[in-house]
């Protein structure tokens, strides 16, 4: 069901609610990667839908400025996973904030496969969490304006 209103469809909303929704995702990646929550790799993700589907709530899917075919084959395949298994997904520009957000996690930043990163139910309350609420509310809002896999960039800090 879509509730998204004219205002919120349009110009400048558009783009505060873009910022606020990266914000928000921001939040999701900074509360899951101290509870273990995040995978991280295109390979590592990939295990992790095959494994438990049903534990993912939400699919990153980063691009850089390289074109890389393989990559696309691979995002092609997960995105039709994703949206087969009712997983939200986001396409994430800058890569860059994106690996400051996640360096304080498992590896250091330059090591990681940044490429794609899923946010896993936490034994905890993360489903309550109002930041996941915001980010799958606009994943949802998007489907409904038929944007599949919207994209957010993460503003820098």
């Amino acid at each position: 069901m879509c509730n998204m209103t004219f205002e919120e469809n349009s110009g400048e909303n558009s783009s505060d609610r873009m910022e606020s929704v990266a914000v928000a995702l921001e939040e999701v990646l900074s509360s899951a990667l101290p509870q273990g929550c995040i995978t991280v790799g295109v390979y590592e993700a990939a295990k992790s839908l095959n494994a438990d589907p049903d534990n993912v709530v939400l699919c990153l899917l980063a691009t850089d400025e390289e074109e890389d075919v393989a990559l696309q084959i691979h995002f092609t395949l997960i995105q039709a996973f994703c949206c087969e298994n009712d997983i939200n997904i986001l396409r994430v520009s800058n890569m860059r904030r994106l690996a400051e957000i996640l360096g304080g996690g498992v590896k250091p930043a330059a090591d990681l496969d940044l490429h794609c990163v899923l946010v896993t139910n936490p034994q905890s309350s993360l489903w309550k969490d109002p930041a996941l609420s915001k980010v799958n509310r606009f994943c949802r809002d998007s489907r409904c304006l038929d944007q599949w896999v919207p994209v957010i960039n993460l503003p820098d800090r």
